[in-house]
């Protein structure tokens, strides 16, 4: 007779394969056919956000960045532009507080900002649901588990950002981001996409409590993991 313990283990390899097949052979594809409808339907929207930064930011509209993706390879990453190009008297860029305006906390707070991402999603950068992609030279931060991020496209949103965003800690993100690697699956992916939607309507966990954005992350301690 099956035990229970039997019957457990075979439900969570029939599970795991279910998440394999979605991961290697549906999301993908899901994700390339959602970012082309989101593009069409959205482009009168990403327009008028463009024609709006060219007048109240000036050039250019979008904003290009280095980032880590998919096994820590380095992609270029396009957002809308949110800051100014002020600098102090020595030709460095003020800080991020002084140079986000109020119209660029306004895109940031709606995610509009974040719309020409779905670019990179095309193009196979990114994903639609997957950890958000960092900056390029926190890659030798990581310890070993924060690493684990990088086994999967990052993504347009993930489950740190419903989970809080910007408000939380790097050590929670970085764990909410592992925890969705090793869950990934169709309905955790949809559930996260309506979540989404439901966050950028509330304006919920845009900004960490001591920075304009998110504190920079430094690095794990070496001695924690030795």
């Amino acid at each position: 007779m099956q035990t229970q313990l039997e019957s457990d283990y075979k439900r969570s390899l029939q599970s795991g394969a279910k998440a394999g097949i979605y991961r290697r052979f549906i999301k993908r594809p899901m994700d390339f056919i959602l970012a082309l409808i989101s593009v069409i339907v959205l482009s009168p929207i990403m327009l008028i956000v463009a024609l709006l930064v060219r007048i109240k930011l000036g050039s250019p509209v979008i904003f290009k960045q280095k980032r880590s993706g998919l096994n820590g390879k380095i992609f270029t990453m396009f957002k809308f532009r949110t800051m100014t190009d002020e600098k102090d008297e020595n030709g460095e860029l003020l800080p991020d507080s002084i140079r986000l305006t109020k119209f660029g906390r306004f895109l940031r707070s709606t995610s509009l900002d974040e719309l020409p991402e779905l670019f990179n999603i095309l193009k196979g950068d990114m994903s639609i649901i997957g950890p958000r992609p960092l900056l390029v030279q926190y890659l030798p931060l990581y310890n070993p588990h924060q690493r684990r991020r990088h086994e999967v496209r990052p993504g347009l949103s993930g489950l740190a950002q419903i989970s809080g965003r910007n408000s939380i800690s790097w050590e929670d993100k970085f764990n909410l981001d592992v925890q969705y690697v090793d869950n990934i699956s169709f309905i955790e992916d949809w559930k996260i996409i309506f979540l989404t939607i439901k966050k950028v309507f509330v304006r919920e966990g845009i900004n960490s409590e001591t920075a304009a954005t998110m504190e920079y992350f430094e690095g794990y301690k070496v001695e924690e993991y030795d």
